[in-house]
């Protein structure tokens, strides 16, 4: 290919509104332009890296035995009814009418719509297992899009939904799905790990995510230093806290007349913060419900929501806390309250003596407050016990090590789904005895527009992008220095380009006559992995000016062993 052939528009300056390096780089190397908040053109440059992503998907997800279908992106609004989507999804989901005035919505995910499939398709055990993917455009109604195409309202997703009789062949297939993962994030050169993780809109009884570690990343991971354990926040789990020591204070009230924080509290009284006790209030369908977290720990709302009887849970608000506990934010704690309340400790809280908590009374905390002498025991009815916190830094792990903390992009997501959709939708076969019987299914997806950002946040410098080879527009550009338009330099060029392309190299020439520094800052910008120069003067030397992306040097080579490098 010749770049002089080629939309290739590079710019210097980008949009303040570009957060992220990813986005910064991408507008500037004139992979995407906006088109509107959210939405994004893939200009040539960027859709030949999105292309060799979605190559190795697709040859991956081959490997592993998927075969490939497409859904209509647009879909009835009677499906998503029918398994209660259509509202729990939220106003992500863009729902639109036609001309008739049926109601549809763009889809954001497809399980409804692949369950549909298979009550058509599928009547027989015999014909199990099975997996259907798609490489296809999805759009979430982002109430802030923002990022570029990282969080973006339309995105390009590979989405794949297998099928099964028995739960033993839906884990099987699970596990063979995490295994075509892996290969594809290690053919793609990124640096990533696989974490346990929630399951949230999508639903299921396990599920697992791929994230590419990047400083950037919104997700914070969650892994231990004594084993491969490693999940996101919102799952992760620390060490169970060891036996709880005997109460040694009396209780006693304490004047904090300013004091509402855990951390004014302790630093009033001279204690260490994780002497103190959290008290959040809130409201679930069976009443009102204080969850307490010690002073140090953070509440973890995806663990809490699933605490029985706490699904869909709300804050309390000021009037339902002073009916209840008699007393203002603040100050509040689970001891003797106005009205019955519920009581949700986490495990580590269940396990202190001689804490402080508020004393449902302004300006005024208690200290000395132990369990079973001032408070019921915990596991009595009325006061659970639960793992309700973040897991953070430095906390012990159950496999004897310590929790580490770093930070990820979410790449991939794999989900056993079990039946809920296929019941909702009775989507069954015949299974051996002939009987009808629910069919079992997972969920399988990879964001891959967003894997392209995600290896820019992995892969740069202050030039620009640094690709990993397997996602680079081209692999080697040669560059052409002729400013006197000397025809044998232009041909040993064009010769070398065609020696490259035979021996199986993704290569380009660069023959669009600019400047050696213009060319070689797009090079470095748009991160090609290897830079070839043919000049009159390393003709006349025998030798190319060769440069990897990643050196911060060139060095010159004879084509013998420039051929070396680039193909060894």
């Amino acid at each position: 290919m010749r770049l002089s052939q080629f939309h290739l528009h590079t710019t210097k300056e980008t949009p303040s509104d570009a957060e992220l390096t990813s986005h910064r780089l991408m507008l500037r190397a004139g992979m995407i332009r906006k088109l509107a908040s959210g939405l994004y053109i893939w200009s040539p440059l960027g859709l030949r890296v999105l292309r060799k992503v979605e190559r190795i998907v697709r040859e991956e997800m081959e490997r592993a035995g998927a075969v490939e279908f497409q859904i209509p992106t647009i879909q009835p609004k009677e499906l998503w009814e029918t398994t209660g989507r259509w509202e729990k999804f939220g106003p992500q989901l863009l729902k639109i009418k036609d001309r008739k005035e049926q109601v549809f919505c763009y889809s954001p995910t497809a399980e409804e719509a692949a369950a549909d499939f298979a009550r058509q398709e599928l009547s027989s055990y015999k014909q199990l297992p099975v997996n259907f993917f798609q490489i296809q455009s999805k759009f979430r109604d982002e109430i802030r899009p923002r990022f570029g195409v990282m969080r973006a309202r339309e995105f390009l997703m590979k989405d794949a939904y297998s099928f099964h009789l028995h739960d033993e062949c839906l884990v099987r297939e699970y596990e063979n799905m995490k295994s075509a993962y892996s290969r594809i994030f290690t053919r793609l050169g990124l640096d990533f790990r696989m974490v346990q993780a929630d399951s949230g809109a999508i639903g299921g009884d396990a599920s697992q995510e791929f994230h590419v570690i990047a400083d950037s990343g919104e997700d914070a991971l969650v892994f231990s230093t004594g084993s491969d354990y490693a999940a996101n926040q919102e799952a992760a789990v620390a060490a169970a806290p060891g036996p709880r020591p005997a109460a040694s204070e009396a209780r006693r009230l304490v004047e904090t007349p300013t004091q509402k924080t855990c951390e004014a509290v302790a630093a009033l009284l001279g204690l260490g913060l994780e002497r103190t006790v959290k008290s959040i209030a809130i409201m679930s369908e069976g009443g009102f419900v204080l969850a307490l977290v010690r002073g140090d720990h953070d509440v973890n709302e995806i663990k809490l929501g699933k605490v029985a009887g706490l699904q869909g849970y709300r804050m309390a608000s000021e009037a339902e806390i002073a009916a209840h506990l008699g007393s203002e934010p603040g100050f509040l704690g689970p001891l003797d309250p106005v009205l019955p309340i519920r009581i949700v400790a986490d495990r580590d809280v269940a396990a202190m003596a001689d804490f402080v908590i508020g004393a449902n009374q302004a300006g005024r905390h208690i200290a000395g407050v132990n369990w079973g002498r001032d408070l019921p025991e915990p596991g009595t009815p009325g006061t659970d016990v639960a793992d309700i916190r973040n897991a953070k830094e430095g906390d012990r792990a159950a496999d004897g090590g310590q929790l580490k903390i770093a930070r990820g992009i979410e790449v991939g997501h794999v989900f056993q789904l079990g039946r809920q959709y296929a019941q909702a939708l009775n989507a069954t076969v015949l299974d051996e005895n002939g009987k009808a019987a629910v069919l079992a299914m997972g969920c399988y997806g990879i964001g891959i527009s967003r894997i392209v950002a995600a290896a820019i946040e992995q892969n740069h410098d202050d030039a620009g992008i640094i690709w990993p080879e397997a996602m680079a527009p081209w692999q080697v550009v040669v560059c052409v220095i002729n400013p006197k338009q000397d025809e044998s330099v232009s041909a040993a060029a064009a010769g070398l380009l065609a020696e490259l392309q035979a021996a199986g190299l993704d290569a380009a020439l660069d023959d669009r006559g600019l400047r050696p520094g213009a060319m070689f800052a797009d090079m470095e910008l748009i991160g090609v992995p290897h830079r070839v120069v043919v000049s009159e003067r390393g003709l006349a030397a025998g030798t190319f000016e060769y440069r990897s992306r990643r050196a911060s040097e060139a060095e010159s080579l004879d084509r013998q062993a420039l051929l070396g490098r680039l193909t060894g």
